[in-house]
């Protein structure tokens, strides 16, 4: 019977090495001098949806973008002509892909080491792009602070002087005999009320509001909402649509703001549509996410604007200020974890989806606590 050695420290330090390395959070991903990948730890699979046998032995180009796989090469032949690093040793940013073709921003260092001659480089790599959410939020948020502030001064200046000529028009509309003069009062009156509104809209936007939250089904508000749609179609031949595909879908949100934000959407649709089409409605559960899609087969939205839809003050209607959909963002991002998305094709239609957290809960559960 032979005898087995115990293991030694340098095995057994390697060991731990590479349990250490196996089940870090960052991607590890290691080269040799032919751009071949020949270590790819068990975050490089999460983070690029690759699984270790389809990348190694592979290009590395296989997880980088065309232009990003241009400059590794470059920075990879530089060095091995040079031996002078400029990356190495220091962390960058890059634009990478996952297997199902999404972009996102990594943090990327590179380390090289030499063995028997050979040089191999190793990218300890970070997925940002939560990260980057988060910066965004946090200068978003700054800058509404100073917007809010400002916005609140200048409605408080503009509202007063507003009420003090709509109070005048009013009583000198009661004295006058000539209609061509009360026309003119009419449009005077008609123009202080939008631009009272124009104010309003702009302190939705900007200011920062408290929210009545309480747990409902989305399925109840959206029915509810639905029974409303009939006026949107009036003047035109509009069919709408409503289709629950799952039932009892509870969310954590303030019920009235969330009913605005369907309202406006609904109207978008229908003013979007020309003379006659389809807006349906959609609910259904998706990995514990409530998802609600709001889709209108009306001109869509040209790609010269798509990138504009949320800008305050930017519309295509005529009589539009422009404030409704970041308003109905606005409301949206207050909620936890609940997000708002337009995707449009031009010719095709607009599909407008919110998502929110499902929140587990019974009716019952609340019939036996008033008991």
């Amino acid at each position: 019977m032979a005898n087995t050695l115990p293991p030694s420290n340098a095995d057994r330090n390697l060991t731990i090495l590479q349990e250490a390395v196996e089940n870090t959070n960052e991607a590890f991903v290691t080269i040799n001098q032919e751009h071949k990948v020949i270590f790819f730890n068990q975050a490089a699979e999460r983070i690029f949806g690759y699984s270790r046998e389809e990348v190694l032995g592979k290009d590395l180009d296989i997880i980088l973008t065309p232009r990003c796989s241009k400059n590794h090469r470059n920075a990879v032949e530089r060095y091995l002509k040079t031996k002078k690093p400029v990356l190495i040793g220091h962390e960058t940013e890059f634009l990478a892909t996952r297997k199902n073709g999404e972009l996102f921003s990594a943090a990327i260092s590179f380390s090289v080491s030499e063995v028997d001659g050979k040089l191999f480089f190793t990218a300890l790599i970070r997925d940002v792009t939560e990260t980057k959410k988060l910066q965004e939020r946090l200068i978003n948020s700054q800058r509404l602070a100073v917007l809010g502030h400002l916005v609140a001064e200048i409605t408080h200046e503009i509202k007063n002087p507003l009420i003090i000529i709509g109070g005048f028009a009013q009583q000198l509309k009661k004295s006058l005999r000539e209609e061509k003069d009360i026309n003119k009062l009419n449009i005077i009156i008609a123009e202080i009320e939008r631009l009272e509104n124009l104010l309003k809209e702009l302190r939705e936007v900007y200011l920062p509001h408290s929210l009545n939250l309480t747990i409902f089904d989305i399925n109840e508000l959206l029915n509810e909402v639905y029974l409303f749609t009939p006026d949107n179609g009036k003047k035109k031949k509009i069919l709408t649509t409503f289709k629950p595909e799952n039932d009892n879908l509870f969310i954590e949100g303030d019920r009235e703001k969330l009913k605005q934000v369907l309202i406006n959407i609904i109207k978008n649709a229908a003013e979007a549509i020309n003379d006659t089409g389809n807006i349906s409605i959609r609910s259904s559960l998706v990995n514990r996410q409530v998802e609600i899609e709001i889709a209108d087969d009306g001109p869509g939205i040209a790609p010269i604007n798509q990138d504009k839809i949320f800008d305050p003050f930017f519309t295509t209607k005529k009589q539009g200020t422009g404030l409704g959909l970041p308003i109905c963002k606005r409301i949206i991002e207050d909620h936890s974890n609940a997000s708002l998305s337009i995707k449009s094709e031009e010719g095709k239609g607009t599909v407008v989806k919110l998502t929110f957290p499902l929140i587990n809960f019974k009716p019952e559960s609340l019939k036996e606590e008033e008991k």
